[in-house]
């Protein structure tokens, strides 16, 4: 009788250590489904299934979103960089310091002081563009939407195609939200005829719905999710703010037909 107690015992312990233990992978499943914003029928598996459903949605969506550690690891290498730059420039403000330091402020979405340093890298006779169209994103960010469409002119007159036509996509994006409904649409079918950026199509998709063209908003914002079935999967992590914009765009606008 005592083994069987003691058998017992230590068969609570280990349900109970399971139980425990199935309750912290449910806990950190939806923190990680929270901040990811993944499928909807994930939080659903975590949810019934309970730790083997948590279990499984680690094993599918937490596990390779490890790999994104290393952009938080160059996330510090980065933090180090701008502290040696911002104490470089004071003694030597050279454009190409400058430079630098504004594309490591973009990097961390700190659009402000990125605009900044790019005021101070551009010069009277630029040698490239570079820096015009970094500050135009910049302004995007920021909202400036005139500041951006002058950089961006400038980017596309010298080189239409410059990253990947995406500055044709930014630069329709900007006259879009300047009431330059004429140029924008121009623009935005230039672009369109190279490039399948989700960027791009949302950013049609919005300019469309503003203009009530329902129909063909919805068509684009589709073409967002419809693309996605193609996409490898650290693409499709990459994509997500896209995705999760077009899914909104498509729930406001009134089905058509």
């Amino acid at each position: 009788l005592k083994g069987t107690a003691c058998t017992s015992l230590y068969s609570f312990h280990l349900m109970l250590q399971f139980f425990q233990w199935g309750i912290l992978l449910q806990v950190l499943a939806v923190l990680h489904f929270i901040r990811r914003r993944p499928e909807t029928f994930w939080l659903w598996v975590i949810i019934f299934f309970g730790p083997l459903g948590a279990f499984i949605y680690i094993l599918m969506e937490v596990l390779p979103d490890l790999g994104l550690l290393r952009q938080s690891f160059e996330g510090f290498g980065r933090r180090k960089r701008i502290k040696y730059l911002e104490a470089l420039v004071q003694q030597n403000p050279a454009a190409g310091n400058y430079e630098e330091l504004g594309d490591l402020y973009l990097d961390e979405r700190k659009y402000a002081k990125a605009r900044e340093c790019y005021d101070k890298a551009v010069t009277p006779r630029p040698s490239h563009v570079d820096p015009f169209y970094r500050r135009g994103v910049a302004a995007i960010n920021m909202g400036d939407y005139s500041a951006a469409a002058k950089d961006l002119e400038r980017v596309t007159s010298q080189d239409p195609k410059y990253d990947s036509n995406r500055a044709l996509g930014l630069l329709a994006h900007a006259y879009a939200n300047t009431g330059h409904s004429g140029d924008a649409e121009a623009y935005f079918q230039r672009a369109l005829e190279f490039t399948t950026l989700s960027e791009t199509y949302v950013n049609y998709a919005t300019f469309l719905a503003a203009q009530n063209r329902t129909a063909e908003a919805r068509e684009w914002a589709g073409r967002v999710l419809a693309n996605k079935a193609a996409m490898p999967r650290y693409l499709q992590r990459r994509e997500r703010p896209w995705f999760r914009k077009a899914s909104a765009l498509l729930k406001r606008l009134p089905k058509v037909g």
